[in-house]
């Protein structure tokens, strides 16, 4: 959420950032509706402030039987109506205000630079050797030679974009959630946490993920929805809340399934577990002072990086321009691995700085140390890594000729000491 305060103040650079998202000016309609808006609690207050002296005027009349006292009733009644009437003509401007505020994204920062899409996105390095892989596999056809990949059974319970992991690679999955945790609880001091999967719609609200994006999310019946991301309990946890200064900044991390809908993927990537409905993803925050944030996002985005280069695979960092980037976020860096069977980078981590745009929504403020002023605080976050994604980015570039698949030095002690992950020879379904 914007500040109202900013907005009224600075309408064009408001204008300014939607143009550069590719959305039409709106300055001009939240500052007549919020000056209609204002000017309507300043008439009922100057109203309730009359019917209070009139009101008080009545005690000092004894007959009640006067024509003053009736005059004086008469005015009260009237105040009352026109109060009621300017009451619902406010409730009106506030909701037409909050829904304008609620569907407006966050600024876009200065250096973001300016596209519509993906393909103006600016590539900042790349890191890691590019294996020249002959024929590569795609992660599927490794997964089912390996007998440990089941499309088939997952889809006969679930449907389509759901997959069963088996054997080593139900093992894999389960190291690299420990791999990935480990270095960042013990290298980035990261604190772990493991927090629910189910929350409410304000929950949602809070990281911009509603009201705009309701459809791409699963909601039950009894009022939850499965989380996307654990980006939605972590930030919540600070959720009106006000921390001192000193306790700054605070850096969580979490292993959760997440749940999308994925509507209007329809046709993309429909083979394998590029996009799934169910997906285990660690996940990176952090909550800073403005002062502090920038520094932080920058460290975030190191610590996902450090996975990748653990795991010794070919990887790119993409700052996202103005058209690509998140409705909440920004400034957004994405991760993106290589793998051989596409030829190209995929994506498998974003990193975004959200200013103080979750913090108004959530009430997420602080206590300066010095001055005691409060203010909101900024919050980042960012995969660390996706393991789904993860598993495909070892398979298709650690595939071997003979259809094994050398397992990476860093998680070899995750897996017993296990070099190679061969072919099943029988399995139990």
């Amino acid at each position: 959420m914007l500040d109202i305060k900013w907005i009224r103040a600075n309408p064009d650079k408001l204008d300014e950032s939607l143009s550069k998202r590719g959305i039409d000016s709106v300055s001009k309609s939240i500052i007549h509706i919020d000056s209609e808006k204002r000017a309507l609690i300043s008439l009922i207050q100057k109203l309730q402030h009359e019917r209070k002296e009139k009101s008080s005027s009545v005690a000092h009349i004894y007959d009640k039987s006067s024509t003053d006292f009736e005059e004086i009733q008469n005015d009260v009644k009237l105040i009352n109506q026109k109060i009621t009437e300017l009451e619902t003509s406010l409730l009106h401007h506030e909701k037409r205000l909050s829904e304008i505020m609620d569907n407006l994204p966050n600024l876009v920062a200065d250096d973001v630079p300016y596209g519509t899409n993906s393909d103006m996105n600016k590539v900042l390095k790349e890191c890691g050797t590019i294996q020249n892989i002959k024929f590569p596999k795609h992660h599927y056809e490794i997964g089912k030679n390996l007998g440990m990949m089941d499309f088939n059974t997952a889809t006969k319970m679930s449907g389509s974009r759901f997959v069963i992991l088996k054997h080593d690679l139900a093992k894999l999955e389960r190291a690299l959630i420990n791999f990935m945790i480990d270095v960042h609880t013990t290298e980035f001091n990261f604190f772990e946490v493991s927090p629910p999967c189910l929350v409410k719609d304000h929950a949602m609200y809070n990281v911009g993920q509603l009201p705009k994006f309701a459809d791409a999310s699963f909601e039950t019946t009894t009022g939850y929805r499965l989380i996307p991301t654990a980006e939605v309990p972590l930030t919540n946890i600070f959720a009106n809340t006000t921390l001192l200064e000193e306790k700054l900044p605070i850096r969580l991390v979490a292993f959760t399934p997440c749940f999308r809908s994925e509507v209007g993927s329809a046709g993309k990537d429909v083979k394998g577990m590029l996009r799934m409905h169910q997906f285990g993803k660690v996940e990176l925050f952090t909550i800073a002072t403005p002062e502090e944030s920038n520094r932080e996002f920058e460290y975030l985005t190191t610590a996902a990086e450090t996975i990748l280069k653990k795991l010794c695979l070919p990887y790119r960092v993409v700052l996202l321009c103005s058209g690509d980037i998140g409705f909440a976020a920004h400034k957004t860096y994405d991760l993106e691995v290589w793998l051989p069977a596409q030829n190209c980078y995929r994506e498998i981590s974003s990193c975004s700085h959200f200013s103080s745009f979750q913090a108004r929504r959530s009430l997420s403020k602080y206590r300066e140390l010095c001055s005691k002023k409060v203010d909101f605080l900024h919050t980042i976050n960012g995969s660390g890594l996706a393991v789904g994604r993860t598993i495909i980015a070892i398979l298709e570039n650690y595939q071997n000729s003979d259809g094994s698949v050398t397992i990476p030095e860093k998680l070899r002690n995750y897996m017993g000491g296990q070099k190679l992950i061969t072919p099943l020879t029988e399995t139990v379904f």
